[in-house]
């Protein structure tokens, strides 16, 4: 399998793809657009820096690409939608460079506070200005950080370590979280009105896009410093360019720019400005440490289908793949009996989870069950990585619990496919030695192995059906190697699931079709 690296990436992260056997690794940072097209044509995972832009039109040209892995955190650089849709993961490596980016945060806030840049360049022009560069000093000052994952959370420790006071805005860190990490938790309006520095350290997305704009800068306190490491597109560039020029912040320190690598000379002309080309994250000691762990996780994925820090599907340890294996083999197979029997128009799909799967890291699965149901009836590729989205652009919910109420079956999965006024229902669980069962079927008790080739019927719960049934698979030459009908009280209708050990053609669907009781017959095939 080919490996295409279109960035520079750590000598450790090199070897060790280099070093596994059944690759071949193209190590080609800095291709021209046209070239990485030739390259990734034949590539089966794509390995990037924040440098080469993963495109749709670059995902249409990889025809049998797997994996896109970014050695960093951020993957704004990577259309996830085009990746998802073709089923290609995304992999990144969050926290590999926390350390450099917190600490390059914290360098470019203390190195503005005190105007180092700009007493660097007056004094290598030849001038001794003393009086020009008059700085702040950063105990006593209050220090607000938006987002503080990781990276925050490093720079938090910095400036607490400098005597600051640290206000925090971040939806999804508890009170106990902040209070052991020594900051106070506050809403966004009040971070922006008591900080007298601000560090941006927020993901890119929809609802993030110019978060710093002209109506946030106005709530800022007057001569604040605005530090962003983060991600050039949370600030409206503009709106920055207009509050430096009033006087409404005292300076801006910018590692990251909303058009890279061309940075505006709009703001490039701007004073109390300061700037480095996008190297926070860009220490040996973090590059070594995301190059190799990149290339780890692609190996483990390409050879195990091992997905761990996967952006578009839950990751899974090696350990928590092998608990789940079971599952994922009984959900296939549910999900793709119950696809092949459906007559309704589908518009929700429910998984509920019994047992022990509640206690596992059962998410994963859902991907699994979606795939089997969707792939029969689709003709795009459908795989564990796009089901979700597939089902999603059809205008399908997915409503995924679990339940510790107890049945009489333990590890239970069961699946509904529900329409307007209908709905197929099968569950299915793993009893002694991994054995898969097929337990019920429209809530009738109907257990029976979940073979490779099955007929699954309804039927009027009237005499004759079984023997009627059996013969005409005996003339057809077709042995039975299980048969269960399932009954009950509340339906109009049995049920029948057999399995047996050869295909059944159209031709003898059609005869038991034609089973006066026979309500429906459908073939069903498990095969994987």
């Amino acid at each position: 399998m080919k490996i295409l690296v279109s960035d520079k990436m750590s000598a450790e992260g090199i070897e060790f793809l280099e070093s596994q056997p059944g690759f071949t690794v193209v190590n080609r940072p800095g291709m021209d657009p046209d070239e990485l097209l030739k390259e990734v044509a034949d590539a089966h995972a794509l390995i990037v820096r924040s440098k080469t832009k993963v495109k749709p039109e670059v995902i249409a040209a990889a025809k049998n690409l797997r994996v896109v892995g970014r050695a960093g955190a951020g993957v704004d650089n990577i259309d996830l939608e085009a990746a998802t849709r073709r089923g290609i993961v995304v992999m990144n490596t969050p926290g590999g460079n926390s350390v450099s980016a917190g600490e390059h945060a914290f360098a470019l806030l203390i190195s503005l506070a005190r105007k180092i840049p700009f007493a660097h360049a007056s004094l290598k022009s030849g001038q001794w200005n003393k009086a020009a560069f008059m700085g702040s000093e950063l105990q006593g000052k209050t220090l607000g950080i938006v987002g503080a994952g990781k990276i925050g959370s490093v720079l938090a420790k910095r400036a607490l370590g400098f005597e600051m006071s640290v206000l925090v805005y971040d939806p999804f860190i508890s009170e106990s979280y902040a209070a052991d990490l020594g900051v106070e938790l506050c809403d966004l309006d009040e971070l922006y009105a008591q900080s007298d520095f601000i560090s941006l350290h927020s993901p890119m997305n929809e609802k993030t896009k110019h978060m710093i704009n002209r109506e946030t800068l106005a709530k800022m306190k007057g001569g604040a410093i605005l530090v962003n490491a983060a991600r050039g597109g949370l600030i409206n560039e503009a709106d920055l360019i207009e509050a430096l020029e009033s006087g409404q912040l005292a300076g801006a320190a910018l590692d990251v720019f909303e058009n890279e690598p061309n940075v505006s000379e709009a703001l490039r002309n701007t004073d109390n400005v300061i700037f480095t080309p996008h190297i926070a994250g860009s220490t040996l000691e973090a590059q070594a440490k995301v190059g190799f762990a990149i290339a780890v996780q692609i190996t483990n994925y390409l050879k195990e289908d091992v997905i761990v820090n996967a952006v578009n599907f839950p990751s899974m340890s090696t350990t928590e793949m092998a608990s789940l294996e079971p599952y994922i083999r009984l959900g296939e197979k549910l999900g793709s009996l119950v696809g092949q029997i459906c007559r309704t128009r589908v518009s929700e799909i429910g998984l509920r989870y019994y047992g022990d799967l509640p206690q596992m890291s059962y998410k994963p699965l859902g991907n699994y069950i979606l795939k089997s149901i969707l792939a029969p009836v689709l003709s795009e590729e459908v795989n564990a990585v796009n089901a979700r989205k597939m089902a999603e652009d059809r205008g399908i919910s997915i409503i995924e619990t679990v339940s510790n109420r107890e049945r009489a079956y333990s590890n239970l999965i069961s699946i509904q496919l529900r329409g307007q006024d209908s709905m197929e229902w099968v569950e299915g669980a793993i009893l002694r030695e991994g054995n898969l069962r097929l337990v019920s079927v429209d809530g009738i008790s109907a257990e029976t192995q979940l073979g490779d080739h099955i007929l699954f019927i309804r039927n009027d719960d009237t005499p004759g059906v079984i023997g009627q049934l059996g013969t005409v698979l005996g003339n057809a030459n077709i042995n039975v190697a299980s048969f269960v009908l399932g009954r009950s009280d509340s339906h109009d209708h049995a049920v029948g699931v057999v399995n047996t050990d050869s295909g059944i053609s159209e031709e003898v669907l059609e005869q038991i079709g034609e089973i006066d009781a026979v309500q429906f017959a459908r073939i069903v095939r498990l095969s994987e």
